[in-house]
């Protein structure tokens, strides 16, 4: 067990946001924590590394357990660093104890030329092991390692981290936080500002992760990779369900399902039962009977209602006409931002076609071209080149930034100028499918929050009944819930879909194809999201073994060529201090047979026959020693 708390209770105000909560994190578990804005993920998370206490609750004990010497890493959604340092600088302390021991130990090899003390000889070697079993030789290799991974380059090492945006510095804490290797490593929406690849590399690593893991994420492709386990925050209270995402929403939902069956079947039997009391209770031959039934009520353990959820969104998108099979035609068009001076060419020379019913995800970096194609396909964006529909087509746009919302117009304005022919009913009803209810409908739309302006958006979508859907981040400032809702109402949606996201989960249900846009180049691949990032990872394993093989090459050509590493050079600093060592026994050895040879001609020692057998036994032990030292000494210089 490396943490463990119970009883852990939390209010703000009158809410009571954590109800009891325990949970146990043993090593190697990988846990994935979720549940809707605002219920507590984050509280949780703050109060299991100490940044905030537990309140107490009736009798509730708040406890918290952790493993002796216990490493807690935690990556807040407003991680800090220190501003002045480097990259390098901060990345370093990550190593801060073995730094430590290498400049040691660079200092004892200064003073070997000189000759080391026994002491300072054994602390060399301590230092030494510590250095190697802690792969101190590799540190600045894993500080490159992670910080490529992480989409920073060589330049970066050198530039001050108050440099850096805010989204940068989130990622500077998360390598920190990779190269410390703690034993327990807890990330709050750690995938936020990363791109596919990125994103995709984080998993990789966090899969040979030693320690234990828990994550708080949106990103359900994420949470499905990565965790054998989910823990639901709902209502306060914290339910465990084993295996990764998916496996989650099932076996919540059948749990629901369950709870549901066995709350309304205890419903009939007390009503059976309060029916019989009742018209049985007054009747002296039943009596005694009902009193029965009537203690069988007061005795029974009564099954709470099961929680129901909010109401949730009903969307549905549905067209009448039926266009033909041979959609769209795009035929040399080029994608351009800007104007005048400032006018720049992302693509150029773009060509492809599109059938009816195909769902095509587009992906690539920020910055490829992904909205500006879209924009294009509808013609509002000057290009060369063509754009063919076909006829009978109708577009059904969703924006990204709800750009064509008028930021003043209420909601229900909003949506009751497009379609004057609805009446006020049926405009709040259309609403409140969306989930935009009570005085939410009369604000203005500049002033709702992103998830209130999708849904805006959604239900100006469904009016539009296209049989072409055009979605620009259609899951961007959307709840779990909502995203899900979302995602069967597209799967169930027969005709066209284009759309934009970085929602890998919503990728690999929806789309069958992808419009890959990189390098200035767009390639289509046949074939689902995660079929795509396989070809991705083969393709990466593929360079670095090649990159492996080079490297190999090199380091046997610099072998011959006498070239050694650090490592190396320091066997040689500790071979040459043991090697000076014995010179200097050696030396001390020899100095003392000269004296003592030089007392045998004394009078007073020859003729005295204890202190002569005494020198001669100890010229015998300096012989043994001076030949033990030699073949040592030979030993050494044949290594």
């Amino acid at each position: 067990m490396l943490l463990s708390c119970t009883g852990i209770n939390k209010f703000y105000q009158d809410n009571h946001v954590l109800r009891s909560v325990a949970l146990t994190v043993e090593n190697q578990d990988r846990i994935g924590l979720v549940g809707d804005n605002g219920c507590g993920k984050s509280t949780l998370l703050r109060i299991l590394t100490e940044k905030e206490l537990p309140d107490a609750f009736e009798h509730d004990e708040p406890a918290i357990a952790k493993a002796p010497n216990l490493r807690i890493g935690y990556l807040a959604q407003n991680a800090g660093l220190d501003g002045s340092k480097t990259v390098q600088e901060e990345m370093n302390n990550a190593f801060a104890p073995l730094r430590q021991a290498k400049e040691i130990m660079q200092t004892l090899e200064a003073k070997m030329e000189s000759g080391l003390s026994e002491e300072e000889l054994d602390e060399y070697a301590r230092l030494s092991a510590y250095f190697e079993i802690n792969d101190g030789y590799t540190t600045d290799v894993r500080i490159r390692t992670v910080l490529y991974g992480m989409g920073f380059a060589e330049s970066d090492l050198a530039r001050t981290v108050s440099g850096f945006s805010g989204g940068e510095k989130t990622r500077l804490a998360l390598c920190k936080l990779l190269l410390e290797a703690p034993d327990l490593l807890i990330l709050d929406e750690p995938t936020n500002h990363l791109d596919f690849q990125t994103v995709g590399w984080l998993e990789d690593y966090l899969k040979g992760w030693r320690g234990a893991l828990l994550i708080v994420s949106h990103d359900r492709f994420f949470l499905d990779r990565l965790c054998t386990s989910i823990c639901e925050l709902e209502r306060g209270e914290l339910t465990r369900y084993k295996g990764n995402y998916t496996a989650f929403t099932k076996l919540r939902a059948e749990s629901r399902e369950r709870q549901q069956k066995e709350y309304e079947a205890q419903q009939r039997e007390i009503a059976k039962l309060e029916d019989y009391v009742a018209r049985n209770k007054v009747r002296a031959s039943t009596a005694k009977s009902a009193k029965s039934r009537e203690k069988q009520l007061e005795k029974m353990e009564r099954i709470d209602r099961p929680y129901t959820a909010a109401k949730q969104a009903k969307l549905q998108f549905t067209y009448v006409v039926v266009p033909p099979i041979d959609l769209l035609e795009v035929k040399n068009i080029d994608l351009t931002v800007g104007s005048g001076m400032s006018r720049k060419t992302l693509m150029d020379g773009i060509s492809f076609t599109v059938r009816r019913g195909e769902k095509i995800g587009i992906i690539g970096e920020n910055g490829a071209g992904k909205s500006t194609l879209l924009k294009v396909l509808r013609n509002i964006l000057p290009h060369k080149g063509l754009v063919r529909w076909a006829a009978g087509t109708r577009l059904g746009c969703f924006e990204q930034e709800s750009e064509s919302l008028n930021p003043y117009a209420t909601v229900f304005d909003e949506l009751h100028d497009r379609y004057p022919a609805l009446s006020d009913f049926e405009v709040r009803s259309l609403l409140g499918q969306v989930r935009l209810t009570g005085e939410n409908v009369f604000k203005e739309t500049g002033v709702i929050s992103g998830g209130e302006r999708a849904k805006l958006c959604f239900a100006i979508l469904m009016m539009e009944h296209g049989n072409v859907l055009l979605l620009d981040e259609p899951t961007n400032h959307l709840d779990l819930s909502t995203k899900e809702i979302l995602e069967q109402a597209l799967s169930e949606f027969d005709g066209t879909i284009l759309f934009v996201s970085h929602d890998r989960y919503l990728l690999d249900r929806i789309a069958d194809n992808l419009f890959v846009m990189e390098n200035g180049t767009l390639e289509r691949f046949k074939g689902k999201f995660s079929a795509y990032q396989e070809q991705i990872r083969r393709k990466t394993e593929a360079e670095q073994a090649a990159a492996a093989e080079e490297k190999r090459k090199k380091a046997e050509e610099d072998k011959k060529s006498g070239y050694r590493s650090k490592e190396q050079r320091s066997l040689e600093a500790k071979r040459r201090a043991e090697q000076k060592r014995i010179e200097q026994e050696m030396d001390a050895l020899q100095t003392e047979q000269n004296t003592l040879q030089e007392s045998l001609s004394d009078p007073a020692v020859a003729g005295d026959y204890e202190k002569m057998q005494q020198v001669c036994m100890r010229l015998e032990e300096i012989r043994q020693q001076q030949d033990e030292l030699l073949e040592a000494l030979i030993m050494l210089e044949e290594e």
